[in-house]
């Protein structure tokens, strides 16, 4: 199953690329909706092979997830790869620059199940596909929106 949207974000791609490198705010985003999150590497770059350890209850259950980054091309791309229970996700950042102050950022996610389980699960979300889009596109959108802010109010990241 895979969600994909792009976004315009006023901002050249370095200032773009940067704000998608704040790992740790993404980390304390994580936490305080209820996640255990912990760096696994040694990395004081960002760069390939950043590994993060989540565990976060879902759907009454605690879920264990493996992220790990499997490209990192400054400043046109990002891919992410996650590994759970029964499922395979990889998230991707493509970034293009519109102009010197403008960049168009792709933004993909795809779930493939891997357990009989995790297939049904997935098949259940396909009868929503409709809805899971749209919030998808409005959280991508929010989201560029606030970088959009941080950068027009010069915060660093």
């Amino acid at each position: 199953m895979k969600f994909s949207t792009k976004e315009d974000v006023e901002a050249p791609i370095e200032a773009v690329f940067d704000m998608l490198c704040d790992f740790e705010s993404f980390e304390r985003a994580a936490m305080r909706r209820g996640a255990e999150v912990q760096r696994a590497d040694a990395l004081h770059q960002p760069g390939v092979g950043m590994t993060w350890k989540a565990v976060f209850p879902l759907r009454g259950k605690r879920r264990e997830l493996t992220l790990e980054m499997v490209t990192f091309d400054r400043p046109n791309e990002m891919v992410i790869d996650s590994m759970s229970q029964g499922l395979a996700g990889q998230m991707s950042f493509e970034l293009m620059p519109l102009s010197r102050n403008s960049t168009r950022v792709l933004v993909a996610l795809e779930v493939k199940p891997l357990t009989l389980s995790a297939r049904l699960w997935v098949q259940s979300l396909k009868l929503a596909k409709t809805t899971l889009t749209q919030k998808y596109k409005d959280r991508v959108a929010e989201y560029a929106r606030g970088m959009e802010e941080r950068y027009a109010s010069g915060v660093k990241v």
